[in-house]
Parts: structure tokens; C-alpha cells; sequence
């Protein structure tokens, strides 16, 4: 299933819209990390960068065969190899994944879905224990050129209220600000029922 409201812009517009570089970094992604999962690849605007950041592979799903196959152009045309690019409807399918195979999952951008909470459960399923799930979303508190209408997007204090119905999430950083037009926050997966 699509998700509402989740279509995108020209590329070079949405590029300027964000600094992956940096989202990256404070999310601590480094050569330490190992497989990622990242929901929502787009135009590979994050894909590439994280790429070349970790030790592991990237798999970038989407639901959008078009932005699975620029993501993969794009990876190409820049010798980059460790991407696997995968049509997926994960609401329905899941991610497709063995249970505890990723170091990270990123839901960026994608929680103002229909089903937010059913995302942080799957993406929590697949990452370590020890791992994280990082979120970002549009900011609530200003205006922004772009992002879901006001009434499907999400605070952060919401996002928190899902990841806490969830046993194997908890809130390690965040919400912070990621300017110029988003918020993040971080979560760690724990071994189920290990919460302090």
C-alpha cells in the first residue's frame, strides 16, 4: 500500500531540502555499523551517502518502482555496490528480512502513514538487539516547504507514545532538531520485555 501524502517532489528540489551527510552522522551510521534497512529509498537521497559510510549493506525498499530503479541507477553511476534495491510493500509483506539482521533501520520521512506503529514494530523485528531504529520527520512547530499536511504529521512526542507500545523499543536520543526542516530522534532495540 502507498502510503498518503508520500509523493515527491523533482529531485533536485527535494535534495536541497535536506543534509543527508549530516542526518547520517548524528545518527552515529560510521563504518562500525553493519546492514541497514531503509524504508522509503526515494531518489537514493540518503541511500548512497549511508552506503558509503558503513561496513555492511544497505536494503533500500520501496514501493515505487520508479524511485527503486533511479536508486539503482544512481548507485551505478557511482560505483557503488553494497545496495540492494527491493520492491516492497512492507504493511503487507513485511521487509523481508530475518529477524535480528540489521544493525539499523531508518524510517525517515514515512511515519504519517496509515500505520506508523505496525512500521516501528516490523523495523524493530529485523534490527538487533543493541541496534537502532532512527527516525525523522518534518518539523511540527514551524513552517516547512514541503511534508504531510499539518493533520497527519506527526509530533514527536507521538512518535515516542508508539515506539513505547512497543516491548523492544526504547527512546535512547531525542527529539532533536535537524535543520533546517526536521526533527530526529533514536531508538534502541532491547531484547523484548527489557525494559528498565
Amino acid at each position: 500500500m502507498k502510503l498518503r501524502e508520500s509523493g515527491m517532489p523533482a529531485e533536485d528540489y527535494w535534495e536541497t531540502l535536506l543534509d543527508p551527510e549530516a542526518i547520517l552522522a548524528r545518527f552515529q551510521l560510521d563504518a562500525t555499523t553493519g546492514d541497514v534497512v531503509e524504508l522509503g529509498c526515494g531518489y537514493g537521497t540518503f541511500t548512497l551517502p549511508l552506503a558509503r559510510r558503513i561496513a555492511g549493506r544497505v536494503h533500500a525498499l520501496d514501493i515505487d518502482p520508479a524511485m527503486l530503479e533511479r536508486t539503482a541507477t544512481r548507485a551505478t553511476q557511482a560505483g557503488v555496490k553494497n545496495i540492494t534495491v527491493a520492491p516492497r510493500d512492507v504493511l503487507a509483506q513485511g521487509y523481508g528480512l530475518a529477524d535480528e539482521s540489521c544493525d539499523a533501520g531508518l524510517l525517515f520521512n514515512i511515519l504519517h502513514g496509515e500505520s506508523p506503529v505496525e512500521l516501528l514494530r516490523e523495523t524493530a523485528r529485523v534490527v538487533r538487539a543493541g541496534g537502532i531504529v532512527a527516525v525523522i520527520h518534518w518539523r511540527t512547530d514551524i513552517a516547512t516547504p514541503r511534508g504531510p499536511s499539518a493533520d497527519i504529521r506527526p509530533a514527536p512526542q507521538r512518535i515516542v507514545e508508539w515506539a513505547e507500545t512497543i516491548a523492544e523499543l526504547r527512546l535512547a536520543d531525542g527529539p532533536f532538531e535537524l535543520p533546517p526542516y526536521h526533527y530526529g530522534m533514536m531508538f534502541t532495540r532491547t531484547r523484548a520485555n527489557a525494559r528498565p
